[in-house]
């Protein structure tokens, strides 16, 4: 582990809060001037923003500049994406407004399918505290700025916790999914990177479904967050009222069917219907 620093001039699409607020990460951090410290791929990173310069500084094994080129998706034209879908639906475009500066990050897939199990019902604050609490105890110290921070643990790492230590970190119902998606992927009986390798949504979101936990919409984040699959659609109560509010407009939300929501993403938002999405949920979110 050695510390480093980079700063990057990046003139579009990266606003601290819209990437790290938006509901697709739960390990950053706002610090008292503004900057955001998380913890990702074994690293610990502090980010601060300056008109266009971004200054990246943290501990990491790995090169920072690479790292941060992948994790923040850099070489991706964000620009190109917003002027897309703006172009969809005056809606879709006010959404995208308000969301300038997200980027969806590239994250690890395993910490990603652990992590979404735990947010199903769950709140944002209590999912981080879970997701802290279990790297602390079975993940690796990592130091920063004097100040101790903890890895997200590997499958081997998580799989030394029983069903009543997960029970102890807060999980409730979920201790058992995630025990036994852990135990899956210990065991061999799911394979992580051969899920990597299918390019067809549909046959990886069937695959998602066979662990513990994992329903459509945890299948769905996944994809999205972790396999880079655009065309998935995470569908929550934030995503159908928006989209009832916008497109549908039921009296009652609740008559608004998920197979209805599926139907319109894949024909209006086609490829990039999970990027619609963030920007629809964002904006439903976070408006006042």
């Amino acid at each position: 582990m050695k510390e480093q620093l980079i700063k990057i001039n990046i003139d579009n699409s990266f606003e601290l809060k819209d990437i790290f607020e938006c509901g697709q990460c739960f390990r950053w951090d706002i610090e008292e001037d503004k900057s955001y410290t998380g913890v990702f791929n074994n690293s610990v990173v502090n980010v601060k923003k300056d008109g266009k310069t971004v200054t990246f500084k943290g501990v990491s094994d790995r090169d920072l500049k690479e790292l941060i080129e992948d994790y923040f998706d850099l070489k991706t034209d964000y620009k190109k994406i917003k002027n897309e879908l703006s172009k969809i639906d005056s809606n879709l475009a006010n959404a995208v407004e308000f969301g300038d500066g997200i980027r969806i990050l590239n994250q690890d897939l395993w910490e990603t399918i652990i992590s979404f199990i735990i947010s199903a019902n769950n709140n944002i604050p209590r999912i981080k505290k879970i997701i802290n609490t279990l790297s602390k105890q079975y993940g690796k110290e990592i130091i920063f700025n004097n100040k101790k921070y903890y890895s997200f643990p590997t499958p081997k790492e998580l799989g030394k916790a029983s069903v009543e230590d997960l029970r102890k970190t807060g999980l409730g119902f979920r201790d058992i999914r995630i025990f036994n998606t852990t135990k899956m992927i210990n065991d061999g009986v799911f394979n992580l990177e051969k899920l990597k390798t299918l390019n067809d949504t549909k046959e990886i979101e069937n695959t998602l479904l066979k662990l513990d936990g994992v329903g459509p919409k945890v299948a769905n984040c996944i994809m999205l967050f972790a396999l880079k699959r655009y065309d998935s659609f995470p569908i929550d109560v934030w995503v159908r009222r928006v989209m009832n509010d916008l497109y549908f407009k039921y009296d009652d939300e609740e008559k608004l069917s998920k197979k209805e929501i599926e139907k319109f993403a894949k024909e209006n938002f086609k490829d990039k219907a999970g990027l619609a999405q963030q920007y629809l949920f964002y904006w439903r979110r976070e408006e006042k």
